[in-house]
């Protein structure tokens, strides 16, 4: 067997390392008294949510026969018919390494590409094999790059097909590759929303397993096939958003004390509209909402304008806040007002005045070194 991820962090030597409460009745989140930062130990940057979006094309073009298989059995290609070098695989994460550079990022924890997921497509084999496809790239890119990149891996859903069927992949993927976590999309028809809600027992043979594994769940979903809903512009949005609402009508994590969750995207409408849902809280006769989520659900910083960021930052406790820049991902041009790239998300946190040293080093690197548990990762230098 290869060595583990973990193992490989844990064997990186110092030349290699890596370049009032929620519940309560008042509006913000109260930021940490300001400290000094460490004159010995810079704080690590660490992305919490990076996409696979600069694939070789063969990958593509294999998912392109086993959309035709489907019509055609004598099209479906086997596994070992995508040849990829390594040195294609390093010229495709070439942007991603400059953007990392350039940025200040120091590792991306990293997965296949949210939108190519495509768990609408095909059936329970059809995805098994593709995740595998999928899977084994990001962990080959970590084994090139393992400075740079930590694996998360894609899971194996199929609407309607019981999410316990995803179990054989996610626990070879942390245990074979030492990935650190799951993307889980809630909603696998791609928009039509026909399997139970998260918090049902229908989920919970995934929750056992990732608890067993001490690994994190991401909700992500993929593409859209509905027209009414825009992937990225109110699908990803909406489903985050619906994540954090089931959450907060459930006991799963009375169930599922451990288990730790992040929503992307900033939370989607969450923070915006934090009052709205402490106040069905408390009309539901729910705990408050630090109490009932907060030690197990997580946002994510890929909000982007600064003006969102610091809405983030206000609302939500920065324990509960991960950085990340979906980069290469959702909007990936230039803002006109700003001139700089949309998805360089650090910009808008450096720019903020009043959060504190103690918050920023939480966002920046504690809190995914907490979630995703990066023990063995060593420090910045």
């Amino acid at each position: 067997m290869q060595a583990s991820r973990r193992e490989l962090i844990k064997g990186i030597g110092a030349g290699a390392a890596l370049a009032g409460a929620m519940g309560a009745p008042i509006a913000f989140a109260q930021p940490s008294a300001p400290s000094q930062p460490s004159t010995s130990e810079r704080t690590m940057i660490i992305d919490c949510h990076g996409h696979y979006t600069t694939a070789p094309r063969q990958l593509q073009a294999y998912r392109d026969r086993q959309i035709a298989g489907l019509k055609d059995p004598a099209l479906m290609p086997a596994q070992d018919t995508m040849v990829i070098s390594d040195d294609e695989l390093r010229a495709s994460v070439a942007s991603q390494l400059r953007f990392q550079r350039e940025r200040g990022t120091d590792v991306s924890i990293f997965s296949p590409r949210a939108a190519g997921m495509g768990h609408h497509i095909g059936n329970a084999a059809v995805s098994l094999e593709w995740s595998q496809v999928c899977n084994e790239l990001i962990h080959r890119i970590c084994t090139l790059y393992p400075q740079n990149f930590i694996g998360v891996c894609q899971l194996p859903q199929s609407p309607g097909v019981a999410p316990a069927n995803c179990l054989g992949e996610l626990e070879r993927c942390v245990k074979e590759y030492g990935f650190v976590g799951c993307n889980l999309n809630p909603d696998p028809s791609g928009g039509y929303w026909t399997d139970p809600p998260l918090t049902d027992r229908w989920w919970y043979p995934v929750y056992e397993k990732l608890a067993e594994l001490d690994v994190p769940a991401m909700v992500h979903v993929s593409a859209s096939a509905n027209p009414n809903f825009h992937g990225t512009g109110a699908h990803y949005l909406a489903a985050d958003t619906t994540a954090f609402m089931q959450f907060l009508t459930s006991d799963l994590f009375k169930d599922f004390p451990t288990l730790r969750m992040i929503i992307p995207h900033g939370g989607g409408a969450v923070p915006y509209h934090w009052g709205r849902y402490r106040g069905l809280a408390q009309d539901m006769k729910r705990p408050p909402l630090s109490e009932l989520l907060l030690t197990n659900v997580y946002f994510d910083t890929c909000v982007y304008h600064r003006p969102g960021m610091e809405l983030l930052l206000k609302v939500v406790p920065a324990d509960n806040i991960l950085f990340a820049s979906e980069m290469v991902g959702a909007v990936g041009g230039i803002d006109p007002f700003t001139l700089n790239y949309s998805d360089d998300t650090k910009k808008y946190i450096d720019a903020i005045p009043w959060l504190s040293e103690a918050d920023r080093r939480k966002i920046f690197e504690d809190n995914a070194r907490k979630v995703y548990r990066l023990t063995q990762l060593p420090a910045a230098r």
